[in-house]
């Protein structure tokens, strides 16, 4: 397993959150997205914050593993917040350099927007970490397949996400392979930024061969193995919802009354 990105990457655990059914999970990942975009306040984004870090302490996964798996993902949350800062214009000016303004309408939606996309993130984080890909496949299928009635591929997107999710953490893995490989042939590291694009451009072509070379592989061994999508597919445990569903979906209910409200 990589440990340098784990996001995507299942973390094996036995916890209520490991015991929901995959649909569950998702359809809950997706009223959290929509319960956070409905906060307006700092206090509903409090209440949102308390529910991510009850999550955790639920499924039990460590706090390490879990800054982990955010890592890579917090360059696109301090882009998105510094251009919020310079580019909002509204109250009075906080701060000034030469042309550049910052207004008191910048700083609060830098921190407003910086701190409900990381809470984001940790909740899809977690439905990855807490569901195994075959399982959310699974999930997958089984949520699109009254769509496939009018000619929607549902196995075949579902395939296509659980592929995705194995190859981000092997995506991952194969930049540090080529990266070292390149080091210890004596290719010369450059410190700062300029010198992680000159490092990126510099393995950017092995890396893709060698990711190419892994799709060409799977492809030919699901070709071996007579894959025919879901034709003739049988489940040795079908998915079934159970009461501690019926308690989640409850519980999401009752945060979006909370965040309702504290708006």
């Amino acid at each position: 397993m990589n440990e340098v990105f784990s996001f995507g990457s299942y973390y094996p655990g036995d916890s209520i959150l490991h015991r929901l059914d995959p649909r569950t999970k998702l359809l809950g990942g997706l009223a959290f997205l929509i319960i956070s975009l409905l906060a307006r306040t700092f206090v509903a984004l409090g209440v949102i914050a308390g529910f991510v870090v009850l999550l955790y302490l639920l499924a039990r996964v460590p706090a390490g593993r879990a800054v982990r798996s955010l890592a890579p993902l917090l360059a696109i949350v301090v882009i998105v917040s510094v251009l919020n800062l310079v580019t909002n214009q509204e109250g009075a000016v906080v701060f000034q350099l030469g042309f550049l303004r910052i207004f008191e309408g910048g700083v609060r939606a830098f921190a407003f927007l910086g701190l409900r996309m990381l809470l984001m993130m940790c909740a899809m984080s977690l439905v990855t970490m807490t569901t195994m890909t075959l399982d959310l496949t699974h999930a997958v299928e089984r949520l699109l397949a009254p769509f496939a009635r009018v000619g929607l591929p549902a196995h075949e997107l579902g395939m296509m996400l659980g592929i995705a999710l194995r190859f981000m953490p092997q995506f991952a893995t194969e930049l540090q392979v080529t990266y070292r490989a390149q080091v210890s042939r004596g290719a010369r590291v450059a410190s700062g930024p300029l010198g992680a694009v000159r490092m990126l451009s510099s393995v950017s072509i092995p890396l893709f061969t060698s990711i190419f070379r892994h799709a060409e592989t799977l492809s030919a061994a699901m070709d071996a193995r007579c894959y025919h999508g879901e034709q003739g597919r049988t489940r040795l445990h079908p998915l079934a919802f159970h009461r501690r569903d019926a308690v989640a979906a409850a519980v999401l209910a009752a945060l979006a009354v909370a965040v309702v409200a504290c708006g």
